[in-house]
């Protein structure tokens, strides 16, 4: 008997979470319940209470998987399909639900045997050994792992492949010069990209009132936008990675969103958890160095965000009037950061201006995703036929920050502030000059981005912002 047969006399044993799959479907699970109802979280702990399979199998029976998203690692995947069509039994050996394993079996069709948690048994660690080796024997197979879980099944089976390992399944390849499929390391390309660090140019808003109270060279003001800049930043990209966790089943089906780090499995939810940890505390204790007022805004942004990524984005017209929303939550934040007062004038500009780029990105969403009439974007509530009324609505809402903007420049409080008046005119075409350039680029299919940053990084939107800001200060003086 050759050596190719040989091999193919021993099963192969494979490992999922981690393993075949770069990410742990419980945590994926417990998001997908999270989502599906909230209130799932007061019914966790009981569950968790009864032992890790009570656990699994609570949220297996509520919830489904789609096997065809999930972020397989294609290298083994690769060697899996070849070794099964050589010959060889393929056999998946997992602590997950067998209502998930049975799935993704099905979906792959190279298993010849699926050994996964049934009831109350925990098919992990020892009692995956005790199953492997009971079907097979002592030294009677071969199996793929990748953490400290494994490290018995590693003991008992002729040979280890050790897949994308942990640091104990890493000492343990070390220690008996196991094969090793290593997986790609972080980079700090997929920090940047957990974290939306772009996303923080929108928290340039928070400068706005200190610049339109013209205290340009107040340098303790400047240092509290500064602060708050930090707060928001850090609590933003903390509920940008929850966000993620509840919207991995839908990014993954997306063409762009399928590579961010947790969807794509580049990084893990713990780690995306720790992350959050670390950056609630940076915003919070950042807070703490700025007026009470700051600290209030902040949790109330906290909490619109987090019904957002929970809901409202699913609703018709709500998530973009949250959205709106959010953005002039920013200018408020910066209100009570510096102690200056909001107007009437700029809290209606902000939202009808932030209402349109709002549904510039509905719009954009509605031209680039194929879904037949009738039927709704995925975790959305439009329809491809609500195309012209949410361009129309946007339209309109431009028109109305512009007209908003106009009122206030004949306005009492304008000739009190500035002393040369009529040299802020233009700021109302340059507003319909933003808008409407954002809209037609939407139009043509060159609209990708979200609007805010698109307007900040735009060289043309740049010069027309810095011509506004030059005519804000020269009417100023």
């Amino acid at each position: 008997m050759d050596a190719r047969s040989d091999r193919n006399a021993i099963p192969l044993a494979v490992d999922l979470d981690g393993t075949l799959i770069a990410t742990d479907l419980l945590w994926e699970g417990l998001f997908l319940l999270l989502k599906k109802n909230p209130l799932y979280i007061f019914l966790v702990p009981f569950w968790a209470a009864g032992g890790p399979a009570r656990l699994k199998q609570a949220i297996a029976q509520r919830i489904d998987i789609d096997p065809a998203t999930l972020p397989y690692r294609a290298p083994l995947l690769d060697r899996l399909r070849t070794e099964h069509s050589e010959g060889r039994q393929i056999v998946l050996a997992t602590g997950t639900p067998r209502k998930f394993a049975d799935a993704i079996a099905a979906h792959l069709g190279i298993f010849d045997r699926v050994l996964a948690t049934d009831g109350f048994d925990n098919l992990t660690s020892g009692k995956k050994r005790a199953s492997l080796v009971a079907a097979y024997g002592d030294g009677g197979f071969d199996y793929a792992g990748n953490s400290r879980h494994d490290l018995q099944v590693f003991d008992a089976a002729r040979n280890a492949i050790v897949v994308a390992p942990d640091r104990d399944a890493a000492r343990w390849q070390a220690a008996h010069g196991a094969e090793t499929m290593p997986a790609p390391k972080p980079t700090l390309r997929t920090i940047v990209k957990m974290l939306r660090v772009h996303q923080w140019l929108k928290n340039s808003l928070i400068a706005v009132p200190m610049v339109l109270s013209h205290e340009y060279f107040n340098t303790n003001m400047i240092w509290q936008c500064l602060l708050a800049f930090i707060s928001f930043s850090a609590v933003a990209s903390a509920i940008y990675i929850l966000n993620d966790f509840f919207d991995l089943a839908l990014d993954r089906k997306h063409i762009t969103k399928r590579n961010r780090p947790f969807a794509s499995g580049a990084l893990s939810i713990p780690f995306g958890l720790g992350a959050i940890v670390v950056l609630l505390a940076i915003g919070i204790g950042t807070s703490l160095f700025l007026p009470i007022q700051f600290l209030g805004v902040l949790g109330g942004y906290m909490v619109v965000t987090t019904a957002y990524s929970l809901s409202f984005k699913r609703m018709l017209l709500v998530d973009v009037l949250t959205l709106a929303g959010l953005y002039s939550i920013r200018v408020i934040a910066g209100a009570a950061a510096t102690g200056v007062d909001v107007s009437f004038w700029l809290l209606a500009f902000s939202i009808f201006f932030f209402l349109s780029l709002a549904l510039v990105k509905r719009f954009v969403e509605l031209r680039t995703t194929a879904i037949p009439p009738g039927e709704r974007i995925v975790g959305r509530g439009y329809r491809t036929e609500d195309q012209e009324i949410v361009a129309q609505a946007g339209m309109a809402s431009a028109f109305s920050s512009a007209l908003v903007l106009a009122l206030y420049m004949d306005s009492v409080a304008v000739r009190e502030l500035y002393p040369h008046p009529w040299l802020i005119w233009p700021l109302a075409p340059i507003v319909l000059y933003l808008t409407m350039r954002v809209w037609i680029l939407a139009r043509r299919d060159e609209m990708h981005d979200d609007p805010v940053v698109f307007i900040i990084r735009d060289w043309r939107s740049q010069i027309v912002v810095a011509i506004g800001a030059v005519l804000l200060v020269i009417g100023g003086w």
